[in-house]
Formats: C-alpha cells, sequence, structure tokens
C-alpha cells in the first residue's frame, strides 16, 4: 500500500514509514536529510547544481525533469522523497503506479516548513533531532517577524528570470520569507508558484524594491527610471541563493535577505 503525504497532513502517523533505503527527488529534501542527521539512509538523489559535501557520494537517479526511471528501480527505495516540480507529470504517474511509499513536501510557508521537517524526521525515525530542528526553526522564524515586521509592508519585485520575465506569486514560499521581512510581494495576488509576468505590469505596480539573483538583471531595469526601486538605487543583489531551496537553512537565507531589505524599510 502506498501513501501520499503532504505537509499539511500531519495528523496521519508515518512510524510505519520509517525507511532504511531512500530516494530523494528534491534537492531541498535531500539537504533536511543531512540536516535530519539521516544520510545514511539515502540512496539515491535528484542532481541539482553543486551538493552538499556529505551528498557527494550519494548516487544519482538523474536532474529536474529528467528522472532515470530504471537507475531509480535498480535501488529498490522503500521510501521516496518527492518535490512535485521537480519530476514532471507523466514520470509522477509512473511512480504512483510503483506502489512505493512516497513523502511529498511542498510547503508553502515557513510556517509549514518547520512542519515539514518534524514530519520527515518521524518518516526517517529521527522523532528527537525532528523536534530541535522545528523548535530552532520556529523559534528563529518568530525572532525574525518581531524585528522586522512594519505596519506598511516595503513593496518588493522578485526576479526569478529575465527573458522571458518570470517572478514568484502569493502561494510561493519565498513570497511568505518576504513578509517575514516585513515586505511584500508586488504579485503576491497571482497563485502561480512561479507566473511569467510582463515589464509593463512591472511599471504599473511600481516596487520600492526590486530583488534578483544577477548584477545583469537589476542593470537592465536602470532602462525605467520611473520605477521608484530605480528612482531611489534599491537593487539588490540576492545575498543567498539558499532562499529558494526550502529546507532549514533557508531560514538564514531569509534573515540575509531581512537584512538586505532593512536599510529600505
Amino acid at each position: 500500500m502506498r501513501l501520499w503525504l503532504a505537509p499539511l497532513l500531519l495528523s496521519v502517523s508515518l512510524c510505519s514509514l520509517a525507511a532504511t533505503r531512500v530516494v530523494s527527488l528534491s534537492p531541498s529534501l535531500s539537504e533536511m536529510v543531512v540536516e535530519l542527521g539521516a544520510t545514511d539512509l539515502l540512496v539515491g538523489r535528484l542532481d541539482a547544481g553543486e551538493p552538499l559535501p556529505e551528498l557527494a557520494r550519494v548516487p544519482s537517479v538523474g536532474r529536474y525533469g529528467q528522472l532515470d526511471m530504471e537507475r531509480l528501480l535498480s535501488l529498490q527505495p522503500d521510501l521516496l522523497l518527492l518535490w512535485p516540480g521537480s519530476v514532471g507529470i507523466a514520470q509522477r504517474e509512473q511512480l504512483r503506479r510503483l506502489n512505493i511509499p512516497t513523502y511529498v513536501g511542498e510547503p508553502r510557508s515557513l510556517d509549514q516548513l518547520a512542519d515539514q521537517v518534524q514530519a520527515l524526521a518521524d518518516a526517517l525515525d529521527r522523532p528527537q533531532r525532528g523536534q530541535e530542528l522545528a523548535a530552532q526553526l520556529r523559534q528563529r522564524l518568530a525572532q525574525l517577524r518581531g524585528q522586522y515586521q512594519r505596519d506598511k509592508p516595503l513593496r518588493v519585485f522578485y526576479q526569478v528570470w529575465d527573458q522571458p520575465l518570470y517572478t514568484i506569486g502569493g502561494g510561493q514560499i519565498i513570497s511568505d520569507a518576504l513578509a517575514v521581512c516585513g515586505a511584500i510581494n508586488v504579485f503576491d495576488d497571482l497563485k502561480l508558484p512561479a507566473p511569467q509576468v510582463s515589464i509593463e505590469s512591472v511599471l504599473q505596480r511600481n516596487p520600492e524594491v526590486i530583488v534578483a539573483s544577477t548584477q545583469a538583471q537589476l542593470d537592465a531595469w536602470k532602462t525605467w527610471p520611473q520605477i521608484d526601486a530605480v528612482k531611489h538605487g534599491r537593487l539588490l543583489l540576492l545575498a543567498d541563493k539558499g532562499l529558494e531551496r526550502p529546507s532549514g537553512q533557508m531560514l538564514e537565507a531569509t534573515a540575509k535577505l531581512c537584512e538586505q531589505l532593512h536599510p529600505a524599510l
């Protein structure tokens, strides 16, 4: 019998899912396995850039959207860790038919991220470590909220890509990170995780700050000096790419974002 568990379904007992051969199909969930001290259970992982040193010797089962199903099956996993966006729809359906117990992790907020840490720890038979790490995350989250909340949130455009122009929607965990920092995503009303937008729509929403991951992306906005962010020189290069990987380290990446935004508040 297979079992899909989303972060919100925490009332379901995971004791029966304590696993010995885990394949992670999500880089952020792989990092979380390391943080929970359960790397010894990993027999396979999905590639995505430079891995943590602890993951370097864990065999690959493919990359984003290119899962090697034959390789995965050869590892005989008794638990899969899945972020839905990392595997195409057709292969997700293949996985569903395999009847391998599967933990689905897709937190939409930092509170849900802390809940996910605890749920995943239970699935990996590391409940004590999960309680400790989840408590640390919740404490840090409360501290950041108390430190950076403002009556009038700062309007921020968070750029994901430039050609075409992509941002984050309101249901994306980075939007919640912005809120923790006393800011608001100017495209918070869009519910897609990564919607495509137009330059005209950015001009219309007139962000006070623009955040991007490359200097070239930021420099391109100087063409439109009428935007408040450009007018006041509030073009911020993202300090920590860990903000885009929802594992335990995302709280410190959020803290760095808050520090960057703070002078503009």
